[in-house]
């Protein structure tokens, strides 16, 4: 299994003055979910090295067994410091994608030609593609085969607009992630806020939010299996 894991670049939370960037957790996670099953994995970002972590998402209270264990693996963090430049993957030599949040995506991997080219790909291709959090921003541009979003009529989930009041940022944020896969005609499910939920259509898998990275990247895994 050669899975590619696709991160944010973007450290810039708006005009706040404050950083942002991909959420430690929800690369963690899900990294180790798919490295212990056995998976090759190769990072990438559009800037490429070592992308830039959301100050909020290193805090205390937002550790986790699996943030614990990345920081005492320095081989991971010396492959995270050395992601490779999104424009020069070739997507062949993949079997599936997983983009982890934070809120950095929602500039910079919604809108990068390079990440919607990518999922189009994989998705004409019928191979896994997994986002969890604020990652399914990458779905704001990115078309089907038919020229459609390509969310539009695909069950899928996502950072919940409660969630997103709940931590400030509201009016902050270009988007809100839950009103975008609406508007691309997505069919939006939710669970409980914090809590893990995660859908699966087909070959596409979706975390609404930290928690659910976890599950997400299983999910994934069963799709490979």
């Amino acid at each position: 299994m050669k899975i590619l894991m696709v991160l944010t670049s973007h450290d810039e939370l708006g005009d706040t003055g404050k950083k942002t960037g991909f959420w430690l957790e929800e690369f963690a996670a899900p990294y180790y979910v798919l490295k212990d099953a056995g998976a090759e994995i190769t990072l990438a970002s559009p800037k490429g090295g070592q992308p830039p972590l959301d100050p909020s998402s290193d805090t205390e209270d937002a550790q986790t067994d699996a943030t614990d264990r990345f920081k005492n693996d320095e081989a991971a963090q010396k492959v995270l410091s050395e992601t490779h430049v999104l424009s020069g993957i070739d997507d062949t030599e993949y079997d599936a994608v997983f983009y982890p949040g934070g809120h950095g995506p929602l500039w910079d991997l919604a809108e990068d030609k390079d990440s919607i080219a990518l999922l189009q790909a994989f998705d004409r291709s019928d191979r896994p593609i997994g986002a969890v959090c604020h990652a399914p921003a990458i779905f704001k541009n990115t078309k089907g085969e038919d020229g459609t979003p390509l969310v539009s009529g695909k069950t899928v989930t996502g950072f919940t607009n409660s969630e997103e009041e709940a931590v400030g940022l509201t009016d902050v944020v270009p988007f809100l992630v839950e009103d975008m896969l609406k508007a691309n005609g997505a069919d939006y499910q939710k669970g409980d806020d914090w809590a893990s939920f995660v859908t699966v259509d087909g070959k596409l898998v979706t975390g609404q939010n930290p928690g659910s990275s976890e599950e997400a990247a299983r999910k994934l895994l069963d799709l490979l299996r």
